[in-house]
């Protein structure tokens, strides 16, 4: 596996072979696999990793609940509390369902509601692997909603590549070899050999060519 150090200059050379921007620009890393079946369902990857460097740009957190729990996720500044009533609303809408799943990175729900969350969402959230965390009724919903900010969802899509935004570019390359680390680690923790099922880590940013690196 290649040490912070290594993942630091590769970071680097993404960075250099960005074009100029007067914005902080997105930094992705790509995962690619060796020596595994992508289209096998045990290899199907649906992380959600949690970055030791966030980014000024927060994910986007959905709440769906009611009572206390919906008053504290309010407090924490989720950035959307749906009451259940408010849930049927997107029972007959397959384009809304959409929109919604779109609009945030993460959902959070009462584990009361799961049950019907999936018989209304569960088509539109499912296949982006977005189907909410159970919070149960005395759970610290405010420190979970605090923690998914600064996550991550690293996903396989049974392709032989696992892509996640790792940071901006306002980041040093030692911050971003840190949030690297953090996603090649999920990801070798879902291989059937680990980080030996790992091929190559590159790191691109918005407007530049990516930098690759193997793995030995």
């Amino acid at each position: 596996m290649l040490s912070n150090q290594q993942l630091a200059e590769l970071a680097k050379k993404g960075k250099d072979q960005s074009a100029q921007t007067k914005f902080a620009q997105s930094v992705e890393a790509v995962v690619t696999l060796r020596d595994v079946d992508p289209k096998k369902t045990d290899l199907n990857i649906n992380e959600i990793v949690y970055l030791p460097h966030p980014t000024a740009k927060q994910a986007k957190v959905c709440f769906i609940g009611s009572g206390d729990l919906a008053v504290r996720a309010k407090n924490a500044k989720a950035s959307m509390v749906m009451d259940p009533s408010q849930l049927e609303n997107y029972g007959g809408s397959k384009r809304e369902s959409k929109k919604l799943a779109r609009s945030y990175d993460f959902f959070l729900a009462d584990t009361a509601l799961m049950p019907r969350i999936g018989k209304v969402l569960g088509q539109a959230l499912g296949p982006k692997g977005k189907i909410p965390t159970p919070v149960p009724p005395n759970a610290p919903v405010e420190a979970m909603i605090a923690r998914m900010r600064t996550a991550v969802r690293v996903r396989s899509r049974a392709s032989l590549g696992v892509m996640a935004k790792v940071g901006d570019s306002s980041l040093t390359e030692a911050q971003l070899a840190e949030n690297i680390a953090a996603v090649v680690n999920a990801v070798s923790k879902k291989l059937p050999n680990g980080d030996r099922n790992i091929r190559t880590i590159m790191v691109k940013t918005t407007m530049g060519k990516p930098a690759k690196q193997a793995v030995e």
